[in-house]
């Protein structure tokens, strides 16, 4: 069985051999954090992995000719039967060497899993590590008789846990000089200063065959973006952070798509709101205003944060972290409730809208006497090994992994990096139910290939099938509105949200900050762009009236061989 259980995992990986192991530890990162640990000695080792309760050691030998050495030394013979006779921990041994080098261990009894990869090569590390994770599964049978243990034909099948894995674009049915046009098209958007950086991701039939960063984290940068580096997902925020809460509680019958907002928030029952029900709201057919500027109403008279609502320092009463050197007052959370339900209903069309997720925030947290961004990341962020998504993602990473989204000349005067950059979400700590969610291309597409499974991923249901259904439907077709419960669908007619190259049954969504999320259970296809076309200044719209990131998902499409 591949590593099912993600959460509350700490996990070592120990280097034996003096062979290349950097295609091993970095996929196996690619699923959950993996700590290489070392030690000069035995004793420094063992108090070293302590801290963790699964290890993985890994024997890298030169695969250059069949004459080179592949055995263990006598000190890691010694050092794998200390480490195995500490049953705090699980072991896992991964031999990238010929199996004869099994024949030199003397007991395999506290050993929980032995992986034969017979060579050292990047597809040999690279697909062990996505085995020992169950994104592939096991077939194979060992040739020889490595020990009384594993006689000749000794093999454990086992299934996949429908985990993303690591493949080339042929073996899912994509031309890959066609997908060239991809990265020509991304360059395209640098080249015309659309954005200073970009991560784009394209995953089919479960296996990412294409994954890179472009450009750097801002015009004036040295480094550039790698495929580690975390974004602001803007508004995806709102069906990768509150919409699987949602879909969860009304699972659960703690919410239903009739519910009305005076049921959820009984402060509402006097206000024009009252009838607005959860499936029109995210529906955005609840006419709802689209977005409401809070912060214009704590500047002063120079637009800039009044000293009535802002301390430069944490104080009593000052506790919402805005950014650095910026501090709101507690009051103010209330204000904004108070303020949406002062709001008048719009005319009765279509109106996409941040406002109804203030208002499923507010229900989410109050119903389940928790905050959303520790709610939705034990539910789904820990369990998936989405890493690097968070909200507030300073608290974890260090600022340089994050790109900047703006130099902001309105609000808040510095350069927004690694605090969120919408405003209404910044005044709720960095927190919204609309906004305030960063991560990398990889792990937003592990969420979009769970729901893309029908809420299922590594081995574990999250949603019911039904339910991912009931979310995905567009309810509102035949009033010309095209969006889902939550998620985005294609446009009904010309040019919008796709490249109108998708099936009906896709869905995904797009953010303010130059992000775009699309999945298409059809083709079986995640396709995610993330770029930071607001920076320096959220005014440049090249992005959004070049409709790149539509045509890049044309591209995908025309690459399909089969």
């Amino acid at each position: 069985m591949g590593i099912k259980k993600l959460e509350n995992k700490k996990i070592a990986y120990v280097k034996f051999g003096d062979a290349d192991n950097a295609p091993f530890i970095n996929t196996l990162n690619k699923y959950a954090k993996v700590t290489q640990v070392n030690g000069k000695d035995i004793t420094t080792l063992k108090q070293k992995l302590k801290a963790y309760n699964l290890i993985i050691i890994g024997h890298h030998k030169s695969n250059e000719s069949p004459w080179k050495p592949y055995k263990f030394s006598k000190q890691e013979l010694s050092w794998l039967k200390e480490i195995a006779n500490e049953r705090s921990s699980n072991l896992i041994l991964s031999v990238f060497a010929k199996p004869y080098a099994l024949l030199d261990v003397p007991s395999f009894q506290n050993i929980d899993g032995v992986v034969v990869a017979y060579q050292n090569s990047k597809l040999a590390q690279e697909k062990t590590a996505q085995l020992i994770f169950g994104a592939i599964p096991a077939k194979g049978v060992l040739p020889v008789t490595v020990n009384q243990s594993f006689p000749v034909n000794t093999n454990i099948q086992i299934k996949s846990l429908s985990r993303l894995g690591y493949s080339y674009p042929e073996r899912v049915g994509f031309n890959s000089s066609q997908l060239a046009k991809v990265d020509e098209l991304v360059q395209e958007g640098l080249d015309s200063l659309m954005y200073p950086g970009a991560q784009v991701l394209i995953a089919r039939r479960g296996k990412v065959i294409y994954n890179k960063g472009f450009g750097k984290p801002t015009y004036k940068s040295k480094e550039k973006i790698t495929t580690e580096h975390i974004y602001d997902l803007a508004s995806i925020t709102k069906i990768l952070g509150t919409l699987p809460i949602i879909m969860k509680m009304e699972e659960e019958g703690q919410i239903a798509l009739n519910n009305t907002f005076q049921e959820l928030i009984p402060d509402y029952a006097d206000t024009e709101l009252k009838n607005v029900t959860v499936l029109k709201a995210l529906s955005h057919y609840g006419r709802l205003p689209a977005w409401i500027a809070f912060y214009a109403a704590t500047l002063d008279k120079n637009r800039k944060p009044s000293a009535a609502f802002y301390r430069n320092a944490p104080l009593d009463g000052f506790s919402i972290k805005v950014t650095d050197n910026l501090y709101l007052t507690d009051a103010y959370k209330d204000s904004i409730y108070n303020r949406i339900g002062r709001q008048g209903l719009k005319s009765n069309r279509y109106r996409y809208s941040d406002v109804a997720y203030y208002v499923m925030k507010k229900y989410i947290e109050e119903k389940n006497k928790s905050r959303l961004d520790v709610l939705v990341d034990d539910f789904l962020y820990q369990r998936i090994g989405a890493l690097t998504t968070s909200y507030n993602p300073l608290e974890k990473f260090p600022k340089n992994r994050i790109v900047p989204s703006e130099e902001d000349k309105y609000y808040r005067y510095q350069t927004v990096q690694g605090y969120v950059h919408d405003m209404g979400a910044a005044m709720q700590g960095g927190v919204g139910g609309h906004a305030g969610l960063f991560s990398n291309a990889n792990d937003v597409a592990k969420i979009m290939q769970m729901y893309l499974q029908n809420g299922t991923y590594g081995g574990t249901r999250f949603l019911d099938s039904r339910t991912v259904k009931k979310f995905n439907t567009c309810y509102f077709c035949d009033k010309n509105v095209r969006r889902g419960v939550g998620f985005d669908k294609p446009q009904l007619e010309g040019k919008g949200s796709t490249c109108g190259c998708v099936s009906r049954k896709s869905f995904g969504h797009s953010g303010f900050t130059g992000t775009y999320t699309w999945a298409d259970p059809e083709e079986e296809i995640v396709y995610v762009f993330l770029s930071n076309r607001t920076y320096p200044s959220a005014s440049n719209n090249l992005l959004v009236k070049s409709g790149l990131r539509t045509r890049i998902q044309q591209a995908i499409y025309d690459a399909i061989i089969n």
